[in-house]
């Protein structure tokens, strides 16, 4: 199949198909006489564990660790499960982390001191919310290693 036809068949699409290809997650495939690629049901299988271990909250990198003990037969299940508990103590690492910080913005909102239509500056807000939060590192955005 080419890869509008694998990109279809796994619900991707053609640029995702060609970035796990520069990724190394899939891998390079035959080429017709014309110069299109040419993947088979195998490729198609890989693409469906790549997505539904992404899915499941693996890093590209993770994934690409595994694929090729996988494709060698050389996962255990005993493996397969410390993977899914480590990503599960991950996850619950989070979830106690947003407890956390739901904790605190439900705070700081019932500490809001000015009228419902007061217009309220940087400052202001800057005060009140400095007095609520706790003294702790702000973090920005959390970034996936490929």
């Amino acid at each position: 199949m080419n890869i509008g036809a694998l990109a279809q068949l796994t619900g991707v699409s053609a640029d995702t198909l060609r970035y796990y290809e520069r990724e190394k997650l899939l891998a390079p495939p035959c080429r017709a006489a014309n110069g299109y690629r040419v993947y088979n049901e195998a490729d198609a299988a890989r693409v469906r564990f790549v997505r539904s271990a992404q899915a499941l909250g693996f890093s590209l990198a993770e994934i690409r660790w595994i694929l090729p003990r996988l494709n060698a037969g050389q996962v255990q299940r005993a493996e397969i499960e410390t993977h899914l508990n480590k990503k599960l103590a991950e996850i619950d690492g989070h979830i106690k982390q947003l407890r956390t910080l739901r904790k605190e913005v439900q705070a700081t909102l019932s500490s809001l001191r000015c009228e419902q239509q007061t217009q309220v500056t940087v400052q202001q807000a800057t005060s009140e919310a400095m007095q609520r939060a706790p003294a702790r590192r702000v973090a920005g955005p959390r970034r996936r290693t490929a």
